[in-house]
This record gives C-alpha cells, sequence and structure tokens, in this order.
C-alpha cells in the first residue's frame, strides 16, 4: 500500500472494541474492512477523530430537546434552528427526535470515519 503499512490485526480490534458504542452493530464490519485496507498512519487521525456519543447526545435531547441542541450537536444547524423557534415544532419534533437522535449520531460517526479511510 503507497504511504504506509496495512494497519495491523490488534490495532484494529483495539479501536473498534474501544468505540463499538459509537456506531451501529451492522457497521462494524464495514468499519473492519476499511480499517483493514488502510495505511497505518490513518489510525493516528482515527484516534483524534471526535465522536459523538450516542447516549449523550440522547441524554441532551430529552432534557434540552425542544431547545435544538441536540441538533447542534451533531451538525444539523438548520434542524437546530428550527427546534429552538418553534420549540421543538410544538413538541412533536422533540418526541420523534428521543427515538432517532441516537441512530442519527451514530450515523455521523460513520460518515466521519468513512472519510478519513
Amino acid at each position: 500500500i503507497e504511504g504506509g503499512y496495512k494497519m495491523e490485526k490488534s490495532k484494529i480490534d483495539l479501536y473498534i472494541t474501544t468505540n463499538a458504542k459509537y456506531f451501529e452493530p451492522s457497521a462494524i464490519p464495514i468499519i473492519r474492512q476499511k480499517m483493514e485496507n488502510a495505511p497505518d498512519e490513518a489510525l493516528l487521525t482515527l484516534q483524534a477523530t471526535e465522536l459523538k456519543d450516542p447516549t449523550t447526545v440522547l441524554l441532551i435531547s430529552i432534557f434540552l430537546g425542544s431547545l435544538g441542541i441536540d441538533r447542534f450537536m451533531i451538525g444539523e444547524t438548520g434542524m437546530g434552528i428550527l427546534k429552538l423557534l418553534t420549540g421543538g415544532l410544538c413538541g412533536i419534533l422533540t418526541i420523534i427526535d428521543w427515538f432517532t437522535i441516537s441512530k442519527k449520531a451514530k450515523q455521523l460517526n460513520l460518515s466521519k470515519v468513512s472519510m478519513i479511510m
């Protein structure tokens, strides 16, 4: 591989074990495959990448969701402003987010990792 060697299996296993909570279980094999084909230097970038904790985002959504803070945290500024100005669309969008925001955070994490590898 240009730019370095492939990542060692032990490094891949350690990264996945340490960060599994940040991803959907179905995404773990995809991440593993991408890491196996990525140069060893990519691990440093992966470790420096800030991942959103889905549990923290959910708790923020439960307690401050009507202010749109949960959407701001996952980078959806437009939806965050909409929720802020409308009180979470009178609470409807806030309740929907209680059930979907964790998955959105995990998808955001997967896209960040995918962009690196």
